[in-house]
């Protein structure tokens, strides 16, 4: 029997990352499509050859992988240059995720999680997914978590949030919604655990 795949997303801040991680330790094997794209952009990823390609040289860095600061600057100023990028990138990570589902699938395990960053955005991955758990918290809280964790002012937050979908809409697409805003790792692991529980766990 095929197991359950589960969406997990979230806007950044929203503490999806750690929420990944607690399910992993419920028993739940996790596909990272971020950590397969940011492979993918390494030094000497599959996707290198592709970027170059389409975007020049100057946007590799000496040590043959993406320069993701001058990509950054150029896709949020420029709808055109990400969509190009994604569809570079994203049909390598979906193949990438593809054999990892596939390895997870022939351990039995009932439930996997995908944690894709951009689900909702990307149009492509709800049709793949049997559930989407959607991680949310306030634009505040979001705004919050960032400035402490990456040291970023407040205007490259805002921009990076407003590259991203809206609440309204990420929520829209969810299954389930867990409300990530005022809860210690304790608690959080509580509803983690208790949503774990309805994926055989």
């Amino acid at each position: 029997m095929r197991p359950i795949r589960l969406g997990l997303t979230g806007g950044i801040g929203s503490g999806k990352s750690t929420v990944a991680r607690l399910l992993g330790e419920c028993g739940m094997p996790l596909v990272d499509a971020d950590a397969i794209s940011r492979s993918a952009t390494a030094a000497h990823g599959i996707a290198i050859p592709a970027i170059a390609a389409h975007f020049g040289a100057d946007f590799i860095t000496s040590e043959g992988a993406l320069d993701r600061v001058r990509m950054r600057d150029l896709v949020f100023s420029d709808a055109r240059a990400r969509a190009d990028l994604e569809g570079i990138v994203h049909p390598l990570v979906g193949q990438a995720v593809e054999l990892q589902t596939q390895r997870h699938a022939a351990s039995n395990v009932p439930c996997v999680v995908f944690d894709i960053p951009l689900l909702v955005e990307s149009g492509q991955w709800r049709k793949r997914l049997d559930r989407v758990l959607v991680i949310d918290c306030s634009e505040a809280t979001q705004m919050e978590r960032v400035k402490r964790r990456d040291d970023l002012p407040e205007p490259a937050i805002l921009r990076i949030m407003q590259s991203q979908t809206s609440r309204k809409n990420r929520n829209a697409a969810a299954d389930l919604v867990l409300f990530n805003d005022g809860l210690n790792l304790q608690q959080l692991d509580a509803q983690v655990r208790e949503i774990a529980t309805r994926f055989g766990l």
